[in-house]
């Protein structure tokens, strides 16, 4: 088996050692992203959702920034909802402004009844640049 490449932001939030995981795997061109919360550097969520949504882009964006690679290197994403109907137009809102340029990522989003009390959790698969 091959050794895991983990790839760790600059800064860490606590969850990664709370709760034993990489905040990404590399894996030849391919950067395999742990799902990204809205998580403060202490580990506790953004009491409001917007904001939540928002820390999760940004805590996503240090992750790939951490490889050598940008929201644009994004392939693939999924997105969890604790209440899809409710979130979606800020959800919406977020998704325009990050990926504002065409071709999109593919994108699936699910509902879910339970994020460890946090509310919106994005994931996705990015091809690494060559210069990464």
């Amino acid at each position: 088996m091959a050794t895991r490449d983990p790839v760790y932001p600059a800064e860490r939030h606590a969850l990664y050692e709370a709760h034993g995981y990489s905040a990404a795997i590399r894996s030849g061109d391919l950067l395999f992203v742990s799902g990204q919360v809205g998580t403060r550097p202490d580990g506790s969520a953004e009491p409001d959702f917007a904001d939540q949504v928002e820390r999760a882009f940004q805590n996503l964006r240090a992750v790939l920034a951490a490889a050598g690679a940008t929201l644009d290197d994004i392939v693939d994403v999924t997105t969890f909802h604790t209440d899809p109907e409710s979130q979606f137009e800020t959800v919406m809102a977020a998704k325009s402004r990050h990926f504002d340029t065409r071709p999109y990522p593919n994108w699936t989003a699910v509902g879910v009844n339970w994020l460890a009390g946090f509310d919106f959790e994005i994931k996705v698969i990015a091809r690494l640049p060559e210069s990464a």
